[in-house]
């Protein structure tokens, strides 16, 4: 077994008992199938003998004891597998978010958004079959094999011998030719259905600019291709269960004469009656029935162990910031700084930021200019501990702010980004978003400080105005105010402002700062980030970022 599975079966420790019931009850039903047959097989014989009636009361109650239980006992094998599974697959979902949560942003790289979807969907959906199609078929199987031996060993040993022998046989060797045929293929099959989940979020969220440069058609034939390459292993994969298949079916046939070949020779030795010939005949081909899923076993473990890889190899990353065991308590007052700061996302890159120093007090005006690309929201990713520093320091107070918690940090500081996410709700919903449980009046008074409120308010739902995930029924200008408008809701110590007149026209971007400067900040210290030199003069002060450094 991979690491990655028992890193996963860890996972599902606390519902060990519900896994356990299922396997009893799934090894129950197929020893009751096999029970059946059997007890159908003593009474067909005893019966061509034709004895009294009675003498076939018990064989017959047998019957029909099996012949009940065994449905019933599939039928809580299903619920309670089932459910487990599912268990499984709510605690897997919260467990792996909370461990992307520390990662975003600055933790994912160069992860692309479909690879990520893939993942946290598609290789998460693929861990329901860990128990029901990977794990509980051979444990099952164990259970059910060694009770139909040691039934076979009562009646005659020499014949349980040869069908554990069969049995073992046939299992291992189906289980391990299909392994093998789909090892390969496996990793191959989560990597191209990874690429496809990619390139069909890319092309839906790229739509316009396909369109636009004609490139709709040059799209629309590589995610044709990769679904081409999957249908193939979709084939391929056909062919070696239908290949377990028929080397379970092939490996029953041979078990069953040899088991009739040694009962055929106790009976006409006089070791054996003949009734029970027949008995041992469909005990024998019965038990196979606990066999027949290892082929699919073993190809699902492949295809299960794969998807558990992508799944820790996104989890295991570092996360950019580390959170201190005893964290500080946030102060009442404070100044935020950095002093000397030094940042580069890799060794191999030059430095983003190189020794670069500025104050931010509750109550100041600041602008942050700089050309594109100057390190200036790197700078926001800093005090907002997106990112940890390499060199230098960034203070709250005096104190690092890794002494914080994160989560204190971001209540202190709010971070209004160049690209704020509108959600897929109202626009009450996406400014609330900051504070929880605020109500309508806080809401209004926002939206009115980031000088929005007048057009909600003529919005015919007002509040109820449902806005979209991308935000394509709001303007460029409205986008940005929202988000302002959510930044002010936080009430937090100190705004940061990102981008906030990036993209839009003169007017726009005039007005947005009018709005935000005649509202006010409170006693909050705000740094406006920019690379549009717009009504500096209205800041306290004006920081100039060249070369990862204040100057």
């Amino acid at each position: 077994m991979s690491p990655a599975l028992r890193r996963m079966l860890a996972e599902a420790r606390p519902l060990r008992r519900r896994l356990a019931l299922s396997i009893l009850l799934g090894a129950g039903s197929i020893a009751a199938g096999v029970g059946l047959m059997a007890t159908a097989g003593y009474l067909i014989s005893k019966s061509a003998l034709q004895p009294p009636i009675l003498s076939l009361g018990v064989a017959i109650g047998l019957v029909q004891l099996f012949g009940v239980s065994r449905a019933a006992l599939r039928y809580l094998e299903r619920l309670v597998s089932h459910d487990a599974a599912f268990r499984f697959l709510g605690r897997l979902r919260v467990s792996f978010f909370e461990r992307l949560e520390p990662l975003v942003p600055g933790g994912l790289g160069s992860a692309r958004m479909g690879d990520l979807l893939g993942r946290f969907v598609g290789d998460v959906e693929t861990m329901q079959f860990l128990f029901l199609r990977a794990l509980a078929p051979p444990l099952v199987a164990l259970v059910a094999c060694v009770g139909a031996v040691l039934a076979a060993a009562i009646v005659l040993p020499v014949a349980a011998a040869v069908l554990g022998a069969g049995l073992a046989v046939t299992a291992l060797f189906a289980a391990a030719i299909t392994r093998r045929a789909t090892r390969a293929s496996a990793r191959h099959e989560a990597r191209l259905r990874a690429e496809l989940t990619s390139r069909v979020v890319e092309a839906l969220a790229t739509g316009p600019e396909l369109v636009a440069f004609s490139r709709v058609d040059w799209e629309l034939d590589a995610i044709d291709g990769i679904d081409r390459d999957l249908g193939r292993l979709d084939r391929r994969h056909g062919r070696i269960a239908a290949l377990g298949e028929a080397l379970v079916f092939f490996g029953s046939g041979l078990t069953l004469v040899a088991v009739l070949a040694v009962a055929t020779s106790a009976v006409v030795g006089g070791r054996l009656g003949g009734v029970w010939l027949g008995m041992l005949a469909l005990l024998a081909l019965s038990s196979f029935e606990a066999v027949r899923p290892l082929p699919l076993a073993a190809q699902q473990s492949g295809a299960v162990a794969s998807a558990a890889e992508r799944l820790f190899e996104l989890t295991d990353r570092a996360a950019p910031v580390s959170e201190p065991e005893n964290p500080l308590p946030i102060p009442a007052t404070g100044v935020l700084r950095l002093e000397d700061a030094r940042l580069r996302y890799t060794p191999d890159l030059p430095w983003v930021l190189d020794g670069a120093s500025f104050e931010l007090r509750p109550g100041r005006r600041v602008a942050l200019v700089g050309e594109s690309g100057a390190g200036k929201t790197t700078i926001a990713g800093v005090l907002v501990r997106f990112l940890e520093l390499d060199g230098g320091r960034a203070t709250l107070d005096g104190h690092d702010l890794g002494a914080y918690a994160s989560d204190d940090v971001r209540g202190l500081v709010a971070l209004a980004g160049q690209d704020a996410h509108l959600f897929s709700t109202t626009i009450r919903e996406n400014v609330r978003f900051a504070r929880p449980g605020s109500s309508d009046e806080e809401i209004a008074a926002a939206l009115g400080r980031a000088g929005v409120w007048d057009w909600v308010s003529s919005l015919p739902e007002g509040l109820d105005t449902y806005v979209g995930e991308t935000g394509d029924q709001v303007s460029g200008g409205q986008r940005r105010r929202i988000a302002l408008a959510r930044a002010f809701l936080s009430g937090a110590r100190f705004l940061i402002l990102d981008e906030p007149t990036a993209q839009l026209d003169r007017a726009t971007a005039e007005a947005i700062l009018d709005d935000l400067f005649a509202a006010g900040t409170d006693d909050a210290g705000l740094l406006v980030i920019t690379h549009d030199e717009l009504m500096l003069d209205r800041f306290d002060a004006v920081l100039r970022l060249e070369n990862g450094r204040v100057v």
